[in-house]
């Protein structure tokens, strides 16, 4: 987050925190502390959500896998609570599943602002719940037989975790227990539960008015919710079918969802920033002046950092993956994913057969590659990321901030100490189940979906060119299907130090002219599509690719990092890429920045099934987006309406947004400039849209902090005044990573080797302050602009990745690289039209 400005609380406190520390106590999860076995929280077994998936047959451990996808948080309400007291007043997930008049959304317009999926069988609310503490949620219909009960709420069969004030009396009247799967909210993917902490004391406070109305109410970090709300992974995940669309995003059916295709229209920014306000009203733009907000709207829809919560100073939003053809991308870990595993790493949960000694067969998931423990692994990993064992997970980083180092979770303690984390690793293999049915793995083509034959009318000639050009452009990345690889290539030795040799010699080898005469026989081939993953899985250097390199540059698998018992020792094994090109932010000038070693460097190729439905495309989703962002100017000031198709699910909708952003990626020099660089070549940097600062509301301070105001109001006037913390102004038109990606602790430092560092960043933000300090009150931007000149050297020397360019790269086929022959336009055209049978 926007870590240089709260990040001074975290490094004024870094010494005292790391001395005091969490030592060796072990902690164990609510669960445990209740006295509940992992054996008494089953499985759901019913196949609630049937219709869903194109009402695909699954085996009843299948079932089990989709409803651990749908509904399990295994405890996460408590993670996501806390969070809520963390993010300064801009995140809170109960008003997320709220109606309030005062709110820019509610169950009639959810899907357009938010993005999420309504749950069928709820009606928005008319007034308060009197049996919900006065809150405004969705109610369920009753008395309709289409509307059976949420099975999952079954508190007899489901009982959740007497612990605190759940199921005991509050004047008089009994708090539930619940279910340990929680309520259904209205929401797929958020789940309901009572809040243990929610005591007489709280209750005697709570005001449900003032919740909703009074910020001075809301905004304290002390106040107690009534609820708390958990998060499942098809949050995430579930969207509109691609080739079964709801009629209204606003109202669909099961039937209407796809629990693999991802949540390709959700606004993460909107979603962290609840008050965000009705675009271009006065509380608009009050919260656009808020730095934080500026932030995570760099978060395109359907992309959000998944480094958030446990931050590695770079602001890095990424896509959220479609599950597609599962079966081929196991197939392609037993052949290219071989990863040597040593130490805690060997902790994980294996699929059988994936094990092989200390070698494991991995698909690589996430973008960076760095997911490389095998399937379970991976699975397991991603429920601790949405707050699986929070009691132990948030020893080991400050949450959001940072400014202390991040150490490895261990998967041998969170199996000890959280009976939640072993109920989670019982269920993963049924997930993994599921994700294998041979419907539910299949990807959503045009032609199947309704209309979307009239959008396929190529020539035999044209279609059979696009092969072509596929089998010799693309298919060296973006096919499961190859000819036999050359004895040369040993994929058995390629993972780990000795990859980029192994690299070099695969991708000369798929530039041969035999490669690609046999590869045209294969891809004209009737079954070519069948099974075929359409990626090989493999991580390609960001040199080559020349895409932004803050995904490639994330740290949090490397060694001895948050996830390093989630990555291979080969993966920490890989080698330096060497050197990319950047472009100064300011200047445009260019300049060479050394990629480091120990994992960094690479993206995993993505697959391109349905690739029709998946667009906007690259790891951001900023390649389709005509003004390069969501929130360019022309849009927040009303010049220009949003492109109706980017935010449309329907099969028209898809595909026009698949034909805009296709053209972008093959005719890169038609993708968005940067609005102050453009004419020097930069492509598109997010930058500020209006004036910002850094605020945090009084209510939201650290109570630790309340001894130090005094001083440090001396000290630094201009951040601490009135009990707020405000830094500013940053001027409109600066770069929105030159400030997130600050670096405040160095990972591959000691603490005693970042202490100079910490001095460095405080003298910085001195001098920063008073440079910014001595502004008129309200000063311009322009004034803003030149105090701010001295600060963006330091800023740029601080920052973890000065790269800033995020729709750049990928450019094969294109006269933008001499890696692969340029297409003529013909050409072009007849790949599109094979794409599109994808």
């Amino acid at each position: 987050m926007a870590r240089i400005g709260f990040g001074v609380i975290a490094t004024l406190l870094t010494v005292g925190l790391l001395l005091s520390g969490c030592g060796d106590k072990q902690v164990k999860d609510e669960a445990m502390k209740a006295g509940r076995a992992a054996d008494t929280f089953p499985a759901a077994d019913e196949d609630y959500f049937k219709d869903m998936d194109g009402g695909a047959k699954l085996t009843q451990d299948e079932v089990i896998g989709r409803n651990n996808w749908i509904v399990w948080t295994g405890g996460n309400d408590r993670f996501w609570d806390i969070i809520t007291n963390s993010a300064f007043g801009n995140f809170d997930l109960l008003k997320t599943i709220s109606s309030h008049k005062t709110l820019p959304f509610g169950r009639h317009n959810r899907f357009e602002q938010l993005g999420l999926m309504n749950e069928p069988c709820f009606v928005e609310p008319t007034e308060p719940s009197k049996d919900q503490f006065g809150l405004w949620l969705d109610q369920r219909v009753k008395n309709d037989p289409n509307c059976p009960d949420d099975p999952f709420a079954n508190e007899k069969k489901y009982p959740g975790v007497k612990i605190g004030a759940r199921g005991t009396l509050l004047d008089g009247e009994k708090f539930p227990v619940g279910s340990y799967y929680g309520y259904p909210t209205g929401i797929v993917g958020l789940r309901l539960f009572p809040n243990p902490d929610f005591d007489e004391k709280a209750k005697k406070h709570w005001d449900a008015k003032k919740y909703y109305e009074d910020p001075d109410y809301y905004n304290d970090k002390n106040l107690v919710r009534p609820y708390r709300v958990g998060m499942a992974c098809g949050f995430c995940h579930v969207g509109p079918s691609p080739t079964n669309p709801p009629a209204d995003p606003e109202n669909p059916k099961w039937e209407n969802m796809s629990a693999v295709v991802g949540a390709q229209y959700f606004w993460i920014d909107r979603i962290f920033g609840w008050n965000y306000g009705k675009l271009g009203s006065a509380q608009w733009k009050k919260n656009e002046q808020n730095y934080l907000i500026q932030l995570v709207h760099t978060s395109r829809p359907g992309a959000l950092d998944t480094s958030l919560v446990s931050t590695d100073y770079i602001n890095n939003p990424r896509t959220m993956n479609a599950v597609y053809e599962l079966s081929a991308r196991m197939n392609l870990g037993k052949e290219r994913g071989l990863e040597t595993l040593s130490g805690p790493e060997l902790n994980n949960e294996f699929l059988k057969g994936d094990l092989n000694g200390t070698t494991v067969a991995t698909p690589h998931v996430l973008k960076d590659g760095s997911d490389s423990v095998g399937v379970q692994g991976a699975l397991n990993r991603v429920y601790i990321n949405i707050g699986l064992f929070s009691e132990e997970w948030l020893r080991h980083f400050n949450p959001l901030f940072g400014g202390v180092p991040n150490t490895a979770i261990q998967i041998e303690v969170g199996r000890k100490n959280s009976s939640y984390w072993q109920a989670t690793e019982a269920q993963t293999l049924d997930l993994a189940k599921y994700f294998l049915n041979k419907d539910i793995q299949k990807g959503h083509k045009l032609a199947d979906a309704p209309g979307g034959k009239k959008y396929m009318t190529a020539t035999d000639a044209q279609l059979d060119r696009g092969k072509e050009v596929f089998a010799e452009t693309c298919a060296g990345c973006h096919s499961s299907k190859q000819p036999p690889v050359p004895k040369d290539i040993d994929f058995k030795t390629c993972n780990g130090p000795n990859y980029l040799v192994c690299w070099d010699k695969y991708w000369a080898w798929v530039n041969t002219p035999e490669f690609k005469e046999q590869m045209k026989a294969l891809v004209k081939a009737p079954d070519f599509l069948e099974g075929n993953y359409l990626s090989t899985d493999m991580r390609v250097p960001v040199t080559l690719l020349q895409t932004n390199a803050c995904s490639p540059l994330a740290t949090n698998a490397i060694a001895g990092n948050i996830w390093d018992n989630f990555s291979s020792t080969s993966y920490k094994q890989l080698p330096s890429v060497g050197t990319i090109k950047i472009h100064d932010p300011f200047t445009g000038e260019e300049k060479d920045y050394v990629m480091p070693a120990g994992g960094r460097g690479y993206t995993r190729v993505p697959s391109l099934v349905a690739l029709w439905s998946t667009a906007p495309y690259l790891v951001n989703n900023s390649v389709g987006w005509p003004e390069g962002s969501a929130y360019s100017e022309d849009y927040l000031n009303g010049k220009k309406p949003y492109p109706a198709y980017l935010l449309d699910p329907s099969v028209d909708g898809r595909v026009q947004s698949f034909k805009v952003s296709i053209k972008q990626m093959l005719w890169p020099e038609t993708r968005p400039h940067d609005k102050l660089l453009g004419d020097k070549g930069v492509f598109f940097i997010d930058r500020t849209s209006v004036g910002s600062y850094l605020v945090v509301p009084g209510g939201f301070l650290p109570g630790f902090l309340k001894p130090l105001l005094s001083p440090l109001h001396r000290w630094l006037p201009s951040i601490f005044g009135d009990g707020d913390l405000m830094v500013g102004p940053i001027p409109k038109d600066t770069p929105v990573n030159i400030l997130s990606n600050t670096e405040l602790y160095k990972d591959d430092a000691t603490l005693a080797e970042n202490l100079p560092r910490y001095v460095q960043l405080l003298q910085f933000l001195k001098q920063a302050t008073h440079d910014l300090a001595r502004l008129p009150k309200n000063a311009t931007d322009e004034e803003a602009r030149k105090a701010f000149a001295n600060l963006r050297k330091p800023l740029l020397d601080f920052s973890k990745c000065p790269d800033f360019e995020v729709n750049r790269g990928h450019y094969f086929g294109t006269s933008f690289t001499t890696e692969t022959t340029a297409l003529n336009d013909d050409d072009k055209n007849a790949l599109i039209e094979f794409l599109k049978t994808f």
